[in-house]
């Protein structure tokens, strides 16, 4: 499976993000197999700092990773992925054992849902429901050291 990872650098040798606390999966290595989500991203980082934007091409090898690795799979919208996403977003302190994430990612149109759930603002199932009638794009967020032998860097693009 190829996957991408939208940016301003070329990542040949991923690394998990962990300085970054609010992702919506953990700390981890972000992508997705959109390859418009991935252009779109990069795009902005690029504009943002004012450098080229990058799109990094990776084979993603999921036969190894459900076989190997402790891999969660969201595949629609529920109350755990709700609680998962902001657990991960709130939360310093939470942690979680799974070496890869896939799921919805929590765009700006989900993540003003998601983030008005975190403030209190919004009751989970009143938030659900809402998402039921938006648009989500996806990710796959590598979470260990161990998930990242999954991935191989392929190429990449300058993109914008």
């Amino acid at each position: 499976m190829i996957l991408y990872h939208g940016g301003t650098d070329i990542v040949k040798e991923p690394k998990i993000i962990s300085a970054e606390q609010g992702r919506d999966f953990g700390f981890g290595f972000y992508t997705t197999d959109i390859y418009e989500q991935a252009a779109k991203w990069a795009k902005r980082q690029g504009r943002i700092r004012r450098k080229q934007a990058v799109l990094n091409i990776y084979e993603f090898d999921s036969g190894k990773a459900a076989e190997k690795l402790n891999y969660k799979e969201f595949m629609d919208y529920s109350v755990e992925w709700l609680e998962f996403i902001v657990n991960n977003r709130s939360n310093p302190r939470f942690k979680h054992d799974f070496d890869i994430v896939f799921g919805k990612i929590a765009n700006d149109d989900v993540g003003e849902t998601v983030q008005a759930v975190v403030d209190g603002l919004m009751p989970l199932d009143f938030a659900l429901e809402k998402l039921t009638f938006m648009r989500a794009n996806n990710q796959y967020a590598f979470c260990s050291e161990k998930s990242l032998s999954c991935v191989t860097f392929t190429n990449f693009q300058e993109v914008g």
